[in-house]
């Protein structure tokens, strides 16, 4: 699926009690599947390992990407919907169940890892966990009522019963995006609708190309056997290389920004790693405020090159703080900025928040007041005459709520330092 596998583990910090209840009931599933497919053998193996192959192939093509960004493999995903929801393979009924189809699903998925293992590049257990849980609550909703003829009489085998197949496919994604939404929300403590809605917006792109493949798949296989299983998943392989080209051209992108922002640096303008402080703190507030995704990738880009109008001074601004400034001269180097940015290529949103950044904040878009305040912050907070560090800083930035500073923004600011954001940088 799509939205679990965009989780990533915290590193080294204590993982909350709601992951590890996710983690408790995924790993009773495993128990279970392992345990019942290893007691009783394998039934159908044929059936069994030529979806373990798709599952196997779709993870091996996965593009492990970096902390906060997606990393779908949506050939793995579709094909083991579609093995949990199989109800007959050429015209025979099958007999795999629940609990193998978790072993088979769950063994496949890390057989296809291991070259990723090997490069230390694997699956985040999240990822893995949500496999087990998105697949186990698809194949309890399918196989017994399937198995049990009470499908069959409702429905018959006509379009309804493939109406069935996208109805449940599609709770199977709810399920998936919840889950999603609640490891994060643990995880992170941001509000949990924005981060829900994030994952519900996944599933209108490459989610409903996952479910709409699983039901052909199992559709597929019910009518004409595992010969189905390649007509019908090479395009989504093919979707799958391409948005690997796609992610890769991204990251590119990213990185020629950071570049570019970086040239404040080298030229002695602004202190080193001010602008990559300032993205990362602006898009943790804007994710506690609740942006959207695209709208965090506009903060992102525009706090990377907020301070980039200052190569269009003569004179650099004493140790980069343009906090300290008169409100003209922080416009100025804003509209200077803003001029620059449109010259780089990168979208319109992006210079119109460079060149609002310094207006008065109730004319700005959030996007412009949360780089005004964190910009502020990390001035402050790293300016050796006149600050005693962030607590100091953060106060500053209180007071200025009148009309500088957003006061839910600076509230925010705080919340996100207390769970331990970047550190502001030295100004000597």
């Amino acid at each position: 699926m799509t939205a679990l596998e965009a989780v990533r583990g915290t590193g080294s910090q204590p993982i909350p009690l709601t992951v590890l209840g996710v983690y408790g009931a995924a790993g009773l599933l495993t128990a279970a599947g392992l345990g019942s497919t290893l007691g009783h053998g394998l039934a159908e193996p044929r059936i069994a390992l030529a979806f373990g192959v798709l599952i196997a192939v779709g993870e091996l093509a996965r593009r492990y990407a970096p902390p906060g960004e997606r990393e779908p493999a949506p050939l793995g995903a579709a094909g083991a919907l579609g093995y949990a929801l199989l109800g007959e393979n050429a015209g025979e009924p099958t007999t795999h169940g629940v609990l193998q189809t978790i072993a088979v699903v769950l063994t496949a998925g890390l057989a296809g890892a291991v070259p990723h293992l090997v490069r230390g590049q694997g699956p985040a257990l999240d990822h893995t966990v949500g496999r087990v849980l998105t697949v186990g609550f698809a194949a309890v909703c399918f196989q017994p009522l399937y198995h049990s003829g009470e499908l069959r009489e409702c429905f018959g085998t006509g379009p309804g019963y493939a109406i069935l197949l996208l109805l449940l496919l599609v709770l199977t994604a709810l399920c998936d995006a919840v889950l999603a939404a609640l490891i994060l929300r643990a995880r992170t403590r941001h509000p949990f609708g924005p981060l829900l809605r994030d994952e519900l917006r996944a599933l209108l792109h490459i989610g409903s190309a996952v479910c709409a493949t699983g039901a052909v798949i199992a559709l597929g296989v019910a009518v004409a056997g595992l010969w189905a299983l390649p007509v019908f998943c090479v395009p989504l392989l093919l979707t799958q290389l391409s948005y690997r080209r796609y992610a890769a051209v991204r990251t590119t992108y990213r990185q020629t920004i950071a570049s570019l922002a970086r040239a404040t640096e080298i030229a002695g303008y602004t202190p080193h790693g001010h602008s990559r402080r300032v993205a990362e703190l602006s898009r943790a507030v804007g994710r506690e405020l609740g942006l959207s995704g695209s709208e965090l990738t506009v903060l992102e880009y525009a706090a990377l090159m907020h301070d980039i109008g200052q190569l269009s001074l003569v004179d650099p601004v004493p140790e980069g703080a343009t906090a300290l400034l008169p409100v003209a001269e922080q416009r100025r180097i804003a509209l200077l900025g803003g001029a620059v940015v449109r010259q780089t290529g990168v979208p319109a949103a992006v210079a119109v928040v460079v060149e609002r950044q310094a207006d008065p904040y109730r004319e700005q878009p959030m996007s412009a007041r949360i780089i005004r305040t964190v910009n502020a912050y990390d001035d402050l907070a790293g300016e050796r005459a006149g600050a005693s560090g962030p607590l100091d800083a953060l106060e500053r930035l209180r007071l200025g709520t009148g009309h500088d500073y957003q006061p839910e923004v600076v509230e925010s600011l705080a919340r996100v330092l207390l769970r331990g954001g970047p550190a502001p940088g030295g100004r000597g």
